[in-house]
């Protein structure tokens, strides 16, 4: 009888980098077709074709491996738009943000990683890493006009305070009109250069 599904080779103890890979492919596919956040390990495992303990391996917590798979997703790729116009810049690094902050997989990945986070402070820690590197990228097109450091970080809270908020509590979409308007409302808050 063939098995329905194929199974990896067992190369014991080792790290075997395919596996890996099957593993954090399997993490979107798992969320989307299940259509919830909770999905636990044995899930993943089952749909990569792997242990349980393989994925123990790689990741101490199922939250870390989400955002690993969050990272893998997103390849590290930041919007860096560069028109020259902060106002337009910032408009076009949040639609980019809110795109694919919005599509599958990232939104319910995005969730499961932010409840996750509630639960476990590794896995916030990690998280605030992830999350550095794209409110550093916007910081740096707020910061142009001279606001002082408080104020651009401020600034970058309202930012991503909205795309947290929506994702998580209200689930209303985050369109390039939002995008716009919060670029706007961003753009217009008082500087010295713009008092």
């Amino acid at each position: 009888m063939e098995p329905s599904k194929a199974v990896r080779a067992h190369t014991g103890r080792k790290r075997n980098d395919a596996a890996r890979q099957a593993i954090l492919r399997a993490v979107p596919a798992v969320l989307a077709a299940a259509g919830r956040i909770d999905v636990t390990m044995s899930e993943i495992a089952a749909a990569a074709c792997v242990g349980k303990q393989t994925i123990y391996r790689w990741w101490p917590s199922r939250g870390a491996l989400l955002l690993d798979a969050m990272s893998e997703w997103a390849s590290g790729a930041v919007p860096r738009p560069a028109t020259g116009n902060r106002r337009d810049d910032v408009a076009a690094f949040l639609r980019a943000t809110f795109a694919a902050a919005s599509a599958p997989p990232a939104e319910v990945l995005l969730r499961a990683i932010l409840a996750d986070a509630q639960r476990d402070r590794q896995v916030a820690d990690l998280l605030a890493e992830f999350v550095a590197v794209r409110r550093g990228a916007l910081a740096r097109l707020l910061a142009r006009d001279g606001a002082s450091p408080a104020d651009v970080d401020l600034l970058v809270d309202q930012a991503f305070g909205v795309l947290w908020y929506r994702l998580a509590v209200t689930r209303a979409p985050l369109s390039d009109d939002l995008a716009d308007r919060l670029a706007d409302s961003l753009c217009a808050a008082p500087t010295p250069a713009n008092p």
